[in-house]
């Protein structure tokens, strides 16, 4: 039940933006709020994020983890979509969007009605490396879909929220405090980030078809999210030997549905975001009986 109203909740947002694109239309531009979300929302987003609390080298090995098996998850979707795509933006698509989990909005709150407070602190980490792939790996990825490998190495470093990441980085490391009245502030744009991509995300929804669904990309796409990423999951972490609240959590860090800001960065670089709005869909619609079967196959392993 805490996982359901979890998801529920949160999904509120999502609604919101896909009445108001209903009932707006193209008085409503997704591609305007895409840019106001990535170019100055979202580095709010990072740097608060990652100035909030101290980041304790003992912890900085859960990230790791995380980051490791969401490579090699990359790099096995990409030979998948190598081999069964011709299509350049199909091929991005499945190669990152299935590795990159909606860890924030959903990881978080879902840890916490899992696994209790003492979660927080291992999904906020997970959540910061989730990002930080997101912006290099995943940009790369999208951009690849129309432009040059040089192009796309120079998209990740276009983007502020790298470095406002990296600057937040060196000032927890140094120790350096942020004043209490800045941070204030900064949670105010962190906090209308999430909610604007949530609605973004609903305003994308408004334009997606049954009857144009590209299936191809979903089978291949719902494979690897829900297949092959938990077998390569599971074959890691029991071959580490870490405590079982530990795996628990990077487990479902893990397999939570695509992230909504796949669908932010595929709009921002023409890569098919109608067609990866509706994988974050299908995805989130199926997470919830699947995430449970998960947690408890696994306890049985």
């Amino acid at each position: 039940m805490d996982i359901f109203l979890s998801v529920i909740s949160i999904y509120f947002f999502i609604l919101l933006g896909f009445l108001a694109k209903r009932k707006l239309k193209d008085e409503l531009q997704e591609k305007s709020l895409v840019i106001i979300s990535i170019y100055f929302l979202q580095p709010m987003l990072s740097f608060w994020g990652l100035s909030t609390k101290s980041i304790d080298t003992k912890l900085i090995g859960v990230p790791i983890i995380y980051m490791v098996i969401s490579i090699l998850c990359i790099v096995v979707s990409f030979f998948i979509a190598k081999s069964f795509f011709s299509n350049p933006k199909e091929r991005s698509i499945v190669t990152v969007s299935s590795s990159i989990g909606n860890t924030g909005n959903l990881g978080i709150p879902i840890g916490i009605a899992l696994f209790g407070a003492d979660s927080i602190i291992y999904t906020s980490l997970i959540n910061v490396a989730n990002i930080l792939i997101l912006y290099t790996v995943g940009i790369y990825f999208y951009s690849r879909g129309q432009f040059s490998v040089k192009e796309s190495l120079l998209n990740i470093v276009k983007l502020p929220l790298i470095w406002f990441a990296a600057l937040a980085l060196v000032l927890n490391a140094l120790n350096i405090e942020i004043h209490s009245s800045l941070l204030n502030s900064l949670m105010m744009g962190a906090y209308a980030a999430m909610v604007l991509q949530l609605m973004i995300f609903g305003m994308f929804l408004y334009s997606v078809k049954l009857k144009h669904l590209n299936l191809k990309l979903i089978f291949h796409v719902g494979i690897i999210k829900f297949i092959i990423i938990p077998i390569i999951s599971i074959l890691v972490l029991k071959n580490l030997h870490l405590d079982e609240f530990i795996v628990g959590i990077i487990l479902l860090e893990v397999l939570v549905p695509l992230a909504v800001t796949n669908v932010n960065l595929s709009s921002l670089y023409n890569c098919r975001p109608i067609d990866v709005t509706s994988l974050v869909l299908l995805s989130s619609l199926f997470f919830i009986p699947y995430i449970l079967f998960i947690m408890y196959f696994f306890g049985k392993i």
